[in-house]
Protein backbone atom coordinates (compact mmCIF):
# COMPACT_ATOMS: atom_id res chain seq x y z
CA UNK A 1 0.00 0.00 0.00
CA UNK A 2 1.68 3.67 -1.00
CA UNK A 3 2.07 6.16 1.41
CA UNK A 4 -0.46 8.71 2.56
CA UNK A 5 -0.18 12.36 0.87
CA UNK A 6 0.32 13.55 4.89
CA UNK A 7 3.34 11.12 4.77
CA UNK A 8 4.91 12.03 1.80
CA UNK A 9 4.30 15.67 2.71
CA UNK A 10 5.75 15.59 5.85
CA UNK A 11 9.16 13.04 4.12
CA UNK A 12 9.78 16.04 2.04
CA UNK A 13 9.70 18.75 5.15
CA UNK A 14 12.21 16.54 6.47
CA UNK A 15 14.19 15.92 3.79
CA UNK A 16 14.27 19.75 2.35
CA UNK A 17 14.56 21.74 5.61
CA UNK A 18 15.77 24.57 3.80
CA UNK A 19 12.53 24.83 2.06
CA UNK A 20 9.99 26.70 4.06
CA UNK A 21 7.04 23.86 5.29
CA UNK A 22 4.52 26.93 3.58
CA UNK A 23 6.06 26.16 0.52
CA UNK A 24 5.71 22.42 1.13
CA UNK A 25 2.04 22.95 1.20
CA UNK A 26 1.63 25.52 -1.13
CA UNK A 27 2.74 23.87 -4.07
CA UNK A 28 1.45 20.66 -3.21
CA UNK A 29 -1.92 22.66 -3.20
CA UNK A 30 -1.30 24.37 -6.29
CA UNK A 31 -0.12 20.85 -8.23
CA UNK A 32 -3.10 19.04 -6.95
CA UNK A 33 -5.94 21.45 -6.25
CA UNK A 34 -8.28 22.10 -3.06
CA UNK A 35 -12.00 20.66 -3.09
CA UNK A 36 -14.61 22.38 -1.14
CA UNK A 37 -17.48 20.99 1.08
CA UNK A 38 -20.91 22.79 0.11
CA UNK A 39 -20.73 24.94 3.81
CA UNK A 40 -17.21 26.32 2.71
CA UNK A 41 -17.97 28.02 -0.42
CA UNK A 42 -18.52 31.66 -0.62
CA UNK A 43 -22.05 31.60 -2.10
CA UNK A 44 -23.87 34.42 -4.45
CA UNK A 45 -21.57 37.26 -5.82
CA UNK A 46 -22.54 39.78 -4.15
CA UNK A 47 -21.18 37.95 -0.55
CA UNK A 48 -18.39 38.96 1.33
CA UNK A 49 -15.93 37.18 0.07
CA UNK A 50 -14.01 37.57 -2.82
CA UNK A 51 -14.58 35.11 -5.90
CA UNK A 52 -12.86 33.98 -8.32
CA UNK A 53 -12.41 35.62 -11.74
CA UNK A 54 -10.72 33.62 -13.99
CA UNK A 55 -8.78 36.18 -14.61
CA UNK A 56 -6.99 34.27 -17.89
CA UNK A 57 -6.90 30.66 -17.64
CA UNK A 58 -9.40 28.28 -14.95
CA UNK A 59 -6.82 27.22 -13.14
CA UNK A 60 -9.08 24.14 -12.28
CA UNK A 61 -8.84 20.64 -12.62
CA UNK A 62 -12.51 20.24 -13.85
CA UNK A 63 -14.35 22.25 -16.20
CA UNK A 64 -16.88 24.30 -15.30
CA UNK A 65 -19.65 21.86 -15.57
CA UNK A 66 -18.08 19.27 -14.45
CA UNK A 67 -17.47 21.21 -11.30
CA UNK A 68 -21.31 21.79 -10.84
CA UNK A 69 -21.93 23.56 -7.54
CA UNK A 70 -18.23 24.40 -6.68
CA UNK A 71 -18.45 26.79 -9.35
CA UNK A 72 -22.03 27.64 -9.43
CA UNK A 73 -21.79 29.14 -5.69
CA UNK A 74 -18.21 30.88 -6.64
CA UNK A 75 -14.78 29.46 -4.80
CA UNK A 76 -12.93 32.76 -3.24
CA UNK A 77 -10.43 33.65 -5.63
CA UNK A 78 -7.66 32.58 -2.72
CA UNK A 79 -7.27 31.26 0.68
CA UNK A 80 -4.80 32.38 3.52
CA UNK A 81 -3.33 29.67 5.98
CA UNK A 82 -2.23 29.55 9.05
CA UNK A 83 -1.51 27.99 11.85
CA UNK A 84 -1.92 24.00 12.30
CA UNK A 85 0.09 21.18 13.12
CA UNK A 86 3.10 22.72 10.73
CA UNK A 87 2.34 26.22 12.58
CA UNK A 88 2.36 27.56 9.11
CA UNK A 89 3.14 31.39 8.41
CA UNK A 90 0.48 33.24 6.81
CA UNK A 91 0.53 32.15 3.49
CA UNK A 92 -1.58 33.19 0.53
CA UNK A 93 -2.38 30.28 -2.02
CA UNK A 94 -4.42 30.58 -5.00
CA UNK A 95 -7.46 28.22 -5.42
CA UNK A 96 -7.44 25.58 -8.07
CA UNK A 97 -10.68 23.73 -7.63
CA UNK A 98 -10.25 19.75 -7.82
CA UNK A 99 -12.85 17.72 -6.32
CA UNK A 100 -11.68 14.89 -5.86
CA UNK A 101 -8.44 16.93 -3.84
CA UNK A 102 -6.88 14.77 -0.48
CA UNK A 103 -6.96 18.23 0.76
CA UNK A 104 -10.63 19.93 1.66
CA UNK A 105 -11.43 23.32 3.13
CA UNK A 106 -14.83 22.64 5.07
CA UNK A 107 -16.49 23.95 8.29
CA UNK A 108 -14.87 22.73 11.98
CA UNK A 109 -16.91 21.77 14.57
CA UNK A 110 -16.25 25.35 16.49
CA UNK A 111 -17.82 27.08 12.91
CA UNK A 112 -14.52 28.20 11.23
CA UNK A 113 -13.12 27.02 8.19
CA UNK A 114 -10.19 24.59 8.24
CA UNK A 115 -7.94 22.92 5.71
CA UNK A 116 -8.00 18.99 5.85
CA UNK A 117 -5.41 16.74 4.62
CA UNK A 118 -5.90 12.74 4.88
CA UNK A 119 -9.09 14.39 7.42
CA UNK A 120 -6.97 15.95 9.73
CA UNK A 121 -7.15 19.26 10.19
CA UNK A 122 -3.69 21.12 9.18
CA UNK A 123 -4.68 24.89 9.02
CA UNK A 124 -6.95 27.56 9.63
CA UNK A 125 -8.07 29.42 6.68
CA UNK A 126 -8.79 32.39 6.05
CA UNK A 127 -10.88 33.73 2.95
CA UNK A 128 -10.32 36.91 0.80
CA UNK A 129 -12.98 40.09 1.39
CA UNK A 130 -15.05 41.23 -0.63
CA UNK A 131 -13.31 44.80 -1.78
CA UNK A 132 -15.23 47.72 -2.19
CA UNK A 133 -14.24 48.61 -5.34
CA UNK A 134 -16.27 45.08 -6.35
CA UNK A 135 -19.34 46.40 -5.40
CA UNK A 136 -19.74 49.19 -8.09
CA UNK A 137 -19.99 48.80 -11.63
CA UNK A 138 -19.25 50.68 -14.85
CA UNK A 139 -21.48 52.62 -16.77
CA UNK A 140 -22.04 50.08 -19.39
CA UNK A 141 -23.21 47.57 -16.48
CA UNK A 142 -19.92 45.60 -16.23
CA UNK A 143 -18.43 44.65 -13.24
CA UNK A 144 -15.29 45.58 -11.94
CA UNK A 145 -14.11 41.93 -11.33
CA UNK A 146 -14.72 41.62 -15.03
CA UNK A 147 -12.71 44.22 -16.19
CA UNK A 148 -9.90 44.91 -13.46
CA UNK A 149 -9.81 41.68 -10.92
CA UNK A 150 -7.62 41.80 -8.57
CA UNK A 151 -5.14 38.74 -7.30
CA UNK A 152 -2.59 38.28 -4.38
CA UNK A 153 -4.31 39.41 -1.96
CA UNK A 154 -5.36 42.61 -3.53
CA UNK A 155 -1.90 43.49 -4.63
CA UNK A 156 -2.45 43.04 -8.60
CA UNK A 157 -4.35 44.59 -10.95
CA UNK A 158 -4.91 41.56 -13.48
CA UNK A 159 -5.90 43.10 -16.88
CA UNK A 160 -6.49 40.34 -19.61
CA UNK A 161 -7.24 42.82 -22.31
CA UNK A 162 -7.06 40.24 -25.12
CA UNK A 163 -9.11 36.68 -23.66
CA UNK A 164 -8.03 34.97 -26.69
CA UNK A 165 -4.82 34.04 -28.14
CA UNK A 166 -3.94 33.98 -31.81
CA UNK A 167 -1.74 30.96 -31.36
CA UNK A 168 -4.83 28.80 -32.28
CA UNK A 169 -5.25 24.82 -32.87
CA UNK A 170 -3.53 21.61 -31.91
CA UNK A 171 -0.32 22.68 -33.80
CA UNK A 172 0.53 26.22 -32.44
CA UNK A 173 -1.35 26.22 -28.82
CA UNK A 174 0.81 25.47 -26.12
CA UNK A 175 0.35 22.37 -24.84
CA UNK A 176 -0.14 23.45 -21.34
CA UNK A 177 -1.96 26.30 -21.62
CA UNK A 178 -6.29 26.30 -21.54
CA UNK A 179 -6.82 30.10 -22.09
CA UNK A 180 -9.02 29.67 -25.54
CA UNK A 181 -10.55 27.00 -23.92
CA UNK A 182 -11.29 28.93 -20.49
CA UNK A 183 -12.58 31.87 -22.93
CA UNK A 184 -15.38 29.01 -24.30
CA UNK A 185 -16.33 27.78 -20.92
CA UNK A 186 -17.48 31.33 -19.95
CA UNK A 187 -19.21 32.30 -22.92
CA UNK A 188 -20.63 29.09 -22.73
CA UNK A 189 -21.69 29.16 -19.41
CA UNK A 190 -23.30 32.90 -20.15
CA UNK A 191 -20.80 33.93 -17.54
CA UNK A 192 -19.97 37.68 -18.63
CA UNK A 193 -16.35 37.37 -20.03
CA UNK A 194 -15.16 40.44 -22.37
CA UNK A 195 -12.94 39.16 -25.47
CA UNK A 196 -11.44 42.79 -26.08
CA UNK A 197 -11.58 45.15 -23.18
CA UNK A 198 -11.90 48.14 -24.28
CA UNK A 199 -8.72 51.32 -23.16
CA UNK A 200 -12.09 53.44 -21.90
CA UNK A 201 -13.76 50.81 -19.85
CA UNK A 202 -10.33 49.59 -18.12
CA UNK A 203 -9.61 52.94 -17.24
CA UNK A 204 -13.08 53.40 -15.36
CA UNK A 205 -12.63 50.27 -13.50
CA UNK A 206 -9.16 51.90 -12.42
CA UNK A 207 -10.83 54.64 -11.23
CA UNK A 208 -13.37 52.91 -9.04
CA UNK A 209 -10.53 51.09 -7.82
CA UNK A 210 -8.60 53.77 -7.13
CA UNK A 211 -11.22 56.06 -5.43
CA UNK A 212 -12.14 52.80 -2.92
CA UNK A 213 -8.94 50.79 -2.04
CA UNK A 214 -8.47 53.46 0.24
CA UNK A 215 -6.25 51.68 1.91
CA UNK A 216 -3.40 51.05 -1.09
CA UNK A 217 -3.27 47.82 -1.53
CA UNK A 218 -3.27 47.45 -4.73
CA UNK A 219 0.46 48.16 -5.98
CA UNK A 220 0.84 47.23 -9.20
CA UNK A 221 -1.08 46.58 -12.62
CA UNK A 222 -0.02 43.48 -15.49
CA UNK A 223 -1.28 43.88 -18.83
CA UNK A 224 -1.46 40.71 -20.56
CA UNK A 225 -3.56 38.34 -22.56
CA UNK A 226 -3.54 36.13 -25.83
CA UNK A 227 -0.08 36.57 -28.04
CA UNK A 228 -0.67 38.41 -31.30
CA UNK A 229 0.75 37.34 -34.41
CA UNK A 230 -1.20 39.19 -36.85
CA UNK A 231 -3.23 42.13 -35.75
CA UNK A 232 -6.17 43.08 -32.74
CA UNK A 233 -8.31 46.21 -33.41
CA UNK A 234 -5.53 47.20 -36.39
CA UNK A 235 -2.46 47.02 -33.96
CA UNK A 236 0.95 44.45 -33.66
CA UNK A 237 1.21 43.15 -30.20
CA UNK A 238 3.24 45.88 -29.11
CA UNK A 239 1.01 48.60 -29.68
CA UNK A 240 -1.98 47.09 -28.77
CA UNK A 241 -1.05 46.27 -25.30
CA UNK A 242 1.12 49.88 -24.95
CA UNK A 243 -2.03 51.66 -25.85
CA UNK A 244 -3.33 50.65 -22.63
CA UNK A 245 -0.13 51.07 -20.56
CA UNK A 246 0.03 54.53 -22.16
CA UNK A 247 -3.42 55.76 -21.33
CA UNK A 248 -3.02 54.31 -17.72
CA UNK A 249 0.12 56.13 -17.33
CA UNK A 250 -1.49 59.42 -18.42
CA UNK A 251 -4.35 59.25 -16.26
CA UNK A 252 -2.89 57.69 -12.93
CA UNK A 253 0.84 58.70 -13.27
CA UNK A 254 2.70 56.14 -10.82
CA UNK A 255 -0.23 55.19 -8.96
CA UNK A 256 0.98 51.37 -9.72
CA UNK A 257 3.72 49.80 -11.37
CA UNK A 258 3.03 48.74 -14.83
CA UNK A 259 3.98 45.13 -16.07
CA UNK A 260 3.60 43.73 -19.10
CA UNK A 261 3.66 39.82 -20.01
CA UNK A 262 3.38 39.58 -23.96
CA UNK A 263 5.97 37.58 -26.27
CA UNK A 264 9.16 37.93 -26.54
CA UNK A 265 9.56 40.86 -28.82
CA UNK A 266 12.34 42.95 -31.22
CA UNK A 267 14.33 45.34 -29.58
CA UNK A 268 12.15 48.30 -31.50
CA UNK A 269 8.88 46.67 -29.98
CA UNK A 270 10.00 46.62 -26.39
CA UNK A 271 11.47 49.51 -26.25
CA UNK A 272 7.90 50.99 -27.29
CA UNK A 273 6.47 49.47 -24.57
CA UNK A 274 9.02 51.20 -22.22
CA UNK A 275 8.55 54.75 -23.43
CA UNK A 276 4.38 53.71 -22.89
CA UNK A 277 5.10 53.54 -19.04
CA UNK A 278 5.77 49.74 -18.58
CA UNK A 279 8.63 49.15 -16.09
CA UNK A 280 8.80 45.06 -15.87
CA UNK A 281 8.73 43.11 -18.98
CA UNK A 282 7.86 39.03 -18.63
CA UNK A 283 8.66 37.89 -22.34
CA UNK A 284 8.05 34.27 -20.64
CA UNK A 285 9.81 31.55 -22.22
CA UNK A 286 7.47 28.62 -20.74
CA UNK A 287 10.53 25.65 -20.80
CA UNK A 288 13.85 25.59 -21.23
CA UNK A 289 14.90 22.50 -22.51
CA UNK A 290 14.99 22.68 -26.26
CA UNK A 291 12.90 19.43 -27.54
CA UNK A 292 10.33 20.43 -25.05
CA UNK A 293 10.26 24.13 -26.08
CA UNK A 294 9.67 22.63 -29.71
CA UNK A 295 7.35 19.94 -28.77
CA UNK A 296 4.73 21.95 -25.82
CA UNK A 297 5.32 25.20 -27.64
CA UNK A 298 4.58 24.87 -31.05
CA UNK A 299 2.97 28.65 -31.80
CA UNK A 300 5.84 29.86 -30.08
CA UNK A 301 9.02 27.91 -32.34
CA UNK A 302 6.95 28.47 -35.50
CA UNK A 303 6.98 32.25 -35.35
CA UNK A 304 9.80 33.07 -33.26
CA UNK A 305 11.83 30.02 -32.11
CA UNK A 306 13.52 29.20 -29.02
CA UNK A 307 17.43 31.00 -29.88
CA UNK A 308 15.22 33.89 -30.86
CA UNK A 309 13.00 33.91 -27.92
CA UNK A 310 16.06 34.12 -26.12
CA UNK A 311 17.70 36.37 -27.54
CA UNK A 312 15.35 38.67 -27.69
CA UNK A 313 14.88 38.46 -23.97
CA UNK A 314 18.61 39.45 -23.68
CA UNK A 315 18.26 42.63 -25.35
CA UNK A 316 15.37 43.75 -23.67
CA UNK A 317 17.53 43.71 -20.66
CA UNK A 318 18.80 46.61 -22.10
CA UNK A 319 15.85 48.69 -21.98
CA UNK A 320 14.47 47.87 -19.08
CA UNK A 321 17.18 46.83 -17.21
CA UNK A 322 18.26 43.22 -16.23
CA UNK A 323 16.55 43.49 -12.62
CA UNK A 324 13.16 44.34 -14.32
CA UNK A 325 13.27 41.62 -17.16
CA UNK A 326 11.32 39.04 -15.61
CA UNK A 327 10.51 35.47 -17.60
CA UNK A 328 8.22 33.53 -16.18
CA UNK A 329 7.91 29.70 -17.05
CA UNK A 330 5.84 26.87 -16.11
CA UNK A 331 7.38 24.18 -13.07
CA UNK A 332 6.72 20.92 -13.83
CA UNK A 333 5.94 20.83 -17.60
CA UNK A 334 9.37 19.40 -17.08
CA UNK A 335 8.53 15.98 -16.71
CA UNK A 336 4.72 15.78 -18.85
CA UNK A 337 4.63 12.84 -20.65
CA UNK A 338 4.96 11.77 -23.33
CA UNK A 339 8.18 13.64 -23.46
CA UNK A 340 8.85 15.22 -20.45
CA UNK A 341 11.85 13.71 -18.64
CA UNK A 342 11.53 10.94 -16.68
CA UNK A 343 13.31 11.54 -13.08
CA UNK A 344 12.61 14.75 -10.95
CA UNK A 345 17.04 14.71 -10.85
CA UNK A 346 17.33 15.05 -14.86
CA UNK A 347 14.37 17.98 -14.93
CA UNK A 348 15.79 20.25 -12.07
CA UNK A 349 19.17 20.17 -13.67
CA UNK A 350 17.77 21.00 -17.21
CA UNK A 351 15.73 23.87 -15.04
CA UNK A 352 18.70 25.16 -13.48
CA UNK A 353 20.07 25.81 -16.65
CA UNK A 354 17.81 28.11 -17.67
CA UNK A 355 18.10 29.48 -14.68
CA UNK A 356 21.73 29.78 -14.51
CA UNK A 357 21.74 31.26 -18.25
CA UNK A 358 19.30 34.13 -17.14
CA UNK A 359 20.51 34.93 -13.77
CA UNK A 360 24.06 35.12 -14.60
CA UNK A 361 23.07 37.73 -16.68
CA UNK A 362 21.15 39.73 -13.95
CA UNK A 363 17.81 38.59 -14.98
CA UNK A 364 15.32 36.67 -12.69
CA UNK A 365 13.07 34.26 -14.08
CA UNK A 366 10.17 33.53 -12.08
CA UNK A 367 7.45 30.43 -11.86
CA UNK A 368 4.44 29.33 -12.28
CA UNK A 369 3.21 25.99 -10.57
CA UNK A 370 2.38 24.10 -13.72
CA UNK A 371 -2.18 22.96 -12.93
CA UNK A 372 -2.97 20.42 -15.82
CA UNK A 373 -6.10 21.82 -16.65
CA UNK A 374 -8.38 18.97 -18.12
CA UNK A 375 -8.95 20.49 -21.91
CA UNK A 376 -4.86 20.97 -22.30
CA UNK A 377 -3.44 18.05 -24.19
CA UNK A 378 -0.75 17.85 -21.45
CA UNK A 379 -3.63 17.98 -18.50
CA UNK A 380 -4.88 15.29 -20.11
CA UNK A 381 -2.20 12.78 -20.26
CA UNK A 382 -0.92 13.89 -16.81
CA UNK A 383 -3.67 14.71 -14.58
CA UNK A 384 -1.60 14.33 -11.32
CA UNK A 385 0.83 16.94 -12.90
CA UNK A 386 4.41 16.90 -11.75
CA UNK A 387 5.62 15.12 -8.34
CA UNK A 388 5.67 17.60 -5.08
CA UNK A 389 9.55 16.65 -5.12
CA UNK A 390 9.98 18.13 -8.15
CA UNK A 391 8.40 21.62 -7.12
CA UNK A 392 10.62 21.17 -3.66
CA UNK A 393 14.01 20.78 -5.26
CA UNK A 394 12.90 23.41 -7.61
CA UNK A 395 12.74 25.71 -4.88
CA UNK A 396 15.90 24.98 -3.68
CA UNK A 397 17.77 25.34 -6.65
CA UNK A 398 16.04 28.87 -7.63
CA UNK A 399 17.09 30.10 -3.92
CA UNK A 400 20.63 28.73 -3.91
CA UNK A 401 20.91 30.04 -7.94
CA UNK A 402 19.93 33.38 -7.16
CA UNK A 403 22.28 33.05 -4.16
CA UNK A 404 25.22 32.38 -6.32
CA UNK A 405 24.54 35.24 -8.38
CA UNK A 406 24.28 37.57 -5.78
CA UNK A 407 20.45 38.30 -7.14
CA UNK A 408 17.30 39.49 -4.35
CA UNK A 409 13.70 38.78 -4.67
CA UNK A 410 12.29 40.41 -8.63
CA UNK A 411 10.38 44.40 -7.88
CA UNK A 412 7.21 44.13 -8.67
CA UNK A 413 5.61 40.61 -6.83
CA UNK A 414 5.15 42.28 -2.84
CA UNK A 415 6.98 41.70 -0.31
CA UNK A 416 9.14 38.48 0.03
CA UNK A 417 9.49 35.55 2.50
CA UNK A 418 7.35 33.28 4.51
CA UNK A 419 4.53 34.66 6.22
CA UNK A 420 4.88 37.61 4.41
CA UNK A 421 4.74 36.89 0.42
CA UNK A 422 1.20 37.31 -1.38
CA UNK A 423 2.50 35.69 -4.53
CA UNK A 424 -0.23 33.18 -5.42
CA UNK A 425 0.46 30.81 -8.14
CA UNK A 426 3.63 29.64 -6.70
CA UNK A 427 5.61 29.74 -3.74
CA UNK A 428 9.05 30.89 -4.91
CA UNK A 429 8.85 34.08 -2.96
CA UNK A 430 7.42 32.35 0.01
CA UNK A 431 11.07 30.76 -0.24
CA UNK A 432 13.10 33.44 -0.60
CA UNK A 433 14.68 35.63 2.47
CA UNK A 434 12.49 37.83 3.79
CA UNK A 435 12.85 41.41 2.20
CA UNK A 436 12.51 44.79 5.08
CA UNK A 437 12.30 46.82 2.70
CA UNK A 438 8.67 47.39 2.72
CA UNK A 439 5.10 45.97 1.26
CA UNK A 440 6.07 47.05 -2.46
CA UNK A 441 9.15 44.83 -2.15
CA UNK A 442 12.48 44.70 -3.89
Amino acid sequence: MGRSRTEEVEDLMDRFPGVPREAVIKEDLLRGGIAFDESALAGEEGGDVKPKSYFIFSFDHRTLPELGAAALRRPPEEIVLTGGPYGLRRTVVSVRVNPQSPYRVGVTPEGALGLMLDGRHIADVGLPPMPDYYRHTLANGKSVMEVAPTIQWGYLIYLTVFRVCQYFGAKEECQYCDINHNWRQHKAAGRPYTGVKSVEEVLEALEIIDKHDTAGASRAYTLTGGSITSRVDGLTEADFYGRYAQAIEERFPGRWTGKVVAQALPKADVQRFHDYGIRIYHPNYEVWDRRLFELYCPGKERYVGRDEWHRRILDSAEVFGPRNVIPNFVAGVEMAAPAGFATVGEAVDSTAEGLRFFMSRGITPRFTTWCPEPTTPLGRSNPQGAPLEYHIRLLQTYRATMDEFGLTSPPGYGPAGPGRAVFSVSSFMDSLPADDSGPAGA
